[in-house]
């Protein structure tokens, strides 16, 4: 459809957005300019002054409107703990469901410079380095690296437990997360 080339548009730029697919992105094209423009366009300036105002804190690497976030201000956190995380969305999660006291850290790459500033905080007083990364050999692998490389600090190392989900059978569970599931099993 050539003549529909700005609603092409559209749905191709929601179509780019990570887990939408054509029929989704056709459907919420389709809402926004013909059933509810208001919307439309109160998304379309969400965006945009999100886009301006939105960054990464200078502290832990999370989200921010400022130089340094509200978190990472937040003189009730825990010190003595430091959460390490893959990316600044989650935190939304740890957050939002009030998991986390202490303060994180995004390792979004094992740069020198991202390690520097890991350690920079880890010997601020903190006693508990938490790993919550998604489980995986190559996140094993960074959780090693880390270690190794602020082995001079005095920090309990751990990391966030696998297994098999609550309400979750053992048929559907990956291989990975029964085999951990097993190998870290408690006494009761």
């Amino acid at each position: 459809m050539k003549r529909l080339e700005k609603f092409n548009n559209l749905v191709e730029a929601f179509e780019a957005i990570p887990t939408i697919g054509k029929k989704s992105a056709l459907r919420f094209a389709y809402h926004l300019v013909l059933n509810d423009t208001f919307l439309g366009m109160k998304l379309a300036n969400s965006i945009e002054s999100a886009i301006k105002s939105i960054k990464k804190c200078h502290t832990c690497g999370g989200l921010s409107e400022n130089e340094i976030c509200e978190i990472c201000l937040d003189e009730q956190r825990n010190d003595k703990k430091l959460c390490i995380i893959e990316n600044a969305k989650d935190i939304f999660v740890l957050e939002e469901n009030n998991i986390f006291d202490g303060r994180y850290f995004v390792l979004e790459n094992l740069e020198k410079q991202s390690l520097e500033k890991l350690k920079q905080r880890a010997s601020k007083g903190v006693n508990e380095m938490i790993f919550a990364l998604t489980p995986s050999l190559s996140n094993d692998a960074v959780i090693l690296f880390v270690e190794d490389n602020l082995k001079d600090l005095q920090i309990n190392f751990t990391k966030i437990a696998q297994g098999v989900p609550t309400g979750v059978h053992l048929e559907n569970v990956d291989i990975l997360s029964l085999s951990k599931a097993m190998d870290l099993r408690v006494k009761i």
